[in-house]
């Protein structure tokens, strides 16, 4: 009966927000952004209406790339908070300025240093407008060279995701402007051959590699084409010569060794994906979606899905590819 009465005294530990709250500010400063907003979810479940718990959620999805999630919170917490909490205001420009909304993020950095003249983050607002400022003059000065670098991100997202008629139309339209491009020429010539003209596509290639003897791009290319059409003493001389080459810079390794792996030289391409800078190479779907294939093939799955799971997290497109277990 003692120890029955003792337990009934115990006093239910429930925690206010602040005890999730502190949780996740110590886990944002140690950048574990998916742990801090599981605690600050908490503390905005335990207390729904602190505007503080609320500004601190936008700021995690601010870090971890979700601008317009952290702006339908900021501009709940200006509709809803019962005192106006400014630092929204400038939290909102920073956001805009990210999703390149230049003139609405001069508009909140404008409206923070109006209400708040002396407030912590004016000299962050002001900053802010500065660099905006230089944005806009920018803007209508876009030259030759902000134009290529359009081109070949775009171009490189329809070559990583394998959207073959849209690289091709796009690279069409950059060559009219940089003909003499060395790198858009090889995209067009594998744009080409995988949109159905393999005839020209390899026509391109050889006459290139009869201009440029030592061109990696036309021997990776060459290599490619001729094992995908069947012409296996071609492909032989150009993979033998690939076999023999170790570059320097790490994208040139992975062309390298992603047409090692799309042509059955499944253990050299391993090695050849173990040698890189995984950083330098992680924008790269084709790292993920062919190293994720060697390995299955040399028996190692359990590295297979996982290097395949970190892909599909950094590359959302890979989820409706079929993954290498599955073919």
């Amino acid at each position: 009966m003692k120890n029955q009465t003792q337990f009934n005294n115990v006093i239910p530990f429930i925690p206010e927000g602040d005890f999730y709250f502190v949780r996740g500010i110590k886990a944002f400063q140690r950048r574990k952004f998916d742990i801090a907003l599981k605690w600050i979810e908490k503390a905005v479940e335990k207390v729904p209406n602190d505007p503080l718990y609320q500004c601190q959620m936008s700021i995690i999805y601010t870090e971890i790339g979700l601008y317009h999630k952290a702006n339908e919170i900021l501009t709940n917490v200006l509709h809803h908070a019962k005192e106006p909490y400014v630092d929204c205001f400038y939290l909102l420009a920073n956001n805009y300025a990210h999703l390149g909304l230049l003139s609405d993020a001069k508009k909140y950095a404008l409206t923070y240093i109006e209400k708040e003249p002396n407030g912590d983050l004016v000299e962050d607002a002001e900053e802010l407008l500065e660099i905006i400022d230089i944005e806009e003059q920018d803007d209508w000065l876009l030259d030759d060279e902000d134009e290529l670098i359009i081109y070949q991100e775009t171009a490189f997202y329809y070559m990583e995701t394998m959207n073959w008629e849209k690289a091709l139309l796009l690279l069409e339209e950059m060559l009219l402007l940089f003909p003499e491009h060395p790198t858009a020429n090889h995209d067009y010539a594998q744009a080409l051959f995988f949109s159905g003209d393999k005839e020209r596509a390899i026509q391109l290639e050889l006459e290139y590699v009869q201009k440029n003897p030592t061109s990696l791009y036309s021997y990776t290319n060459l290599a490619l084409f001729y094992y995908e059409i069947g012409e296996f003493s071609e492909y032989e001389t150009y993979i033998r010569a690939l076999l023999n080459i170790y570059p320097i810079h790490d994208h040139q390794k992975l062309k390298i060794a992603v047409v090692l792996a799309r042509t059955g030289y499944i253990e050299n391409a391993c090695s050849r994906f173990q040698q890189l800078n995984k950083e330098s190479v992680s924008g790269h779907l084709s790292y993920y979606r062919w190293y994720s294939h060697v390995l299955y093939l040399l028996g190692n799955e359990k590295k297979s899905k996982k290097i395949w799971e970190i892909g599909c997290k950094k590359h959302p497109i890979m989820t409706k590819e079929v993954q290498p277990w599955e073919s």
